[in-house]
């Protein structure tokens, strides 16, 4: 599981980065998606992002993918916009 953080200062670029990654995993937070995919899709985010976005970022924009392992613990609190039920972790 990979866990993709971002913060993109133009609004229109931010939301195409947003809708691209919807297409491989869910949003837990306004600028946050965990995806559970091979390390191949993960290759392929990485691609696109180098390709299609990063090119576009400015001095204020990052993006952030944190590889989970099996071992990784998961702790959740509040009231996130998540659905728990999709998330397995052995």
């Amino acid at each position: 599981m990979v866990l993709v953080s971002y913060d993109i200062s133009d609004d229109k670029l931010r939301t195409k980065f947003s809708k691209y990654l919807e297409q491989y995993g869910g949003r837990i937070q306004y600028s946050l998606f965990e995806i559970s995919n091979s390390e191949r899709v993960l290759n392929n985010i990485i691609v696109e992002i180098k390709g299609r976005f990063e090119k576009k970022f400015t001095q204020k924009d990052s993006v952030l993918i944190f590889k989970l392992s099996a071992t990784c613990t998961i702790l959740r609190f509040g009231y996130a916009k998540n659905d728990e039920t999709d998330l397995i972790i052995v």
